[in-house]
């Protein structure tokens, strides 16, 4: 059993060798742990994985190989109430969603839904043309159409309005969360240089011997400043919308980060930069940050990185306007070209998954925004990222 085992261990690229597997069959031979799955699962890992970066490949192949795939017996009575309550929400097929034609551009809808408001009298559901609930109308909640704008509804479904009227409220990342992993600290660990800065509030042992003995053996306490890693990092974290898919990820991320450098800056943004950001979401209306004020306070050494998934209308990027939550006068673009313009070291961290980045046409016009730094939000893409920004 524990041949196959140590196969499929080397089948999910974790690098354990034949000595380690006698190790292994050696300490249950000793009785060190018996007839217990989690026991065997501390010991196995103990002895076969001799790298952390390692421990999510070790946890993946024990799982495959001792679980397999689990039969689920399905509780329909515990469906939330929140999914039942929305009944009215249409499914369509391929071939219906074929039919619905988007009315053909920014200007046009806008145009359009003044119409709607001046001539619709009551609630509506399930149709085609009035604002209102379900059905295929552009306009409304909880229905679907190739291009809209979504009014009343509590979060983003098919991740297709081209603006969105409500008053959105986004959450802060927590920098409390505890690391699911410990491979996010491992790859920003790569991106150190240490200084000694602050006042000297640390033991210095060796200056303290040393002074000791020259002192005829009386104790003369030498101190020294703290050892910090001085690199200077700024991150921009794109909040709400598609993002709340990747909150746990990002959480774990902007946990990472605060421990791991001392000088860190931090803003919110939502799809693309444009001319404000902001570091509190709850008050982010009254006390909203102007980008440029940013480039003027933090110097070209900060390190930036973008977190965002790029999943957006690609007007949002490229026209006046095209946000969802307001008016830009000027395209995301090129608030994105002066921050790029400014800052000598800049990446963008991916959490959407890379095979699916193709078949969004934002993604790929963000990448070639950032001259193609942009890295998945995985072990490897994070190494790849610290790499360029070193």
């Amino acid at each position: 059993m524990l041949i196959d085992f140590f196969c499929k261990l080397r089948e999910y690229k974790v690098p354990c060798t034949i000595r380690e597997l006698l190790d292994l069959i050696n300490a249950l031979e000793q009785h060190v742990v018996f007839a217990n799955i989690d026991d065997f699962y501390v010991l196995s890992r103990a002895i076969l994985v001799k790298d952390e970066s390692y421990f999510d490949k070790f946890d993946r192949a024990f799982a495959d190989y001792f679980k397999g795939v689990a039969s689920i017996a399905l509780d329909l009575s515990k469906i939330p109430e929140d999914w039942l309550k929305k009944h009215f929400e249409k499914l369509l097929s391929a071939e219906e969603k074929e039919k619905i034609k988007a009315l053909g551009g920014l200007d046009k809808l806008m145009e359009t839904l003044a119409e709607r408001l001046k001539e619709q009298e009551k609630r509506h559901q399930g149709g085609n043309k009035w604002i209102g609930t379900g059905g295929t109308s552009p306009f409304g909640a909880y229905g679907y159409n190739p291009e809209g704008i979504r009014i009343g509804q509590h979060e983003s479904r098919h991740r297709r309005a081209v603006k969105v009227w409500d008053k959105r409220q986004f959450k802060n990342l927590d920098n409390q969360v505890e690391i699911g992993t410990r491979n996010i600290k491992v790859a920003l660990r790569k991106l150190r240089q240490f200084a000694r800065t602050g006042a000297s509030e640390q033991l210095d042992l060796d200056n303290t011997i040393k002074a000791t003995a020259s002192n005829a053996g009386y104790l003369d306490i030498k101190m020294q400043p703290e050892r910090h890693n001085a690199v200077k990092v700024l991150m921009f974290f794109d909040v709400g919308g598609s993002m709340d898919d990747h909150i746990k990820i990002c959480e774990q991320l902007f946990s990472a980060v605060h421990t791991e450098f001392k000088h860190l800056e931090f803003f919110y943004f939502h799809n693309c930069l444009y001319e404000t950001v902001w570091k509190d979401n709850a008050r982010r209306d009254q006390q909203a940050i102007e980008l440029l004020q940013v480039l003027h306070t933090y110097s070209r050494d900060y390190k930036v990185i973008f977190v965002g998934d790029a999943t957006m209308g690609p007007y949002e990027i490229t026209y006046p306007g095209g946000s969802v939550e307001h008016w830009n006068e000027e395209a995301g673009s090129v608030w994105m070209g002066r921050v790029l313009e400014h800052f000598d070291k800049c990446i963008w961290l991916n959490p959407q998954d890379q095979k699916h980045w193709q078949y969004y046409p934002s993604i790929n016009i963000m990448r070639q925004i950032m001259d193609n730094k942009m890295y998945p939000l995985t072990v490897e893409g994070l190494t790849q990222g610290i790499k360029a920004l070193l």
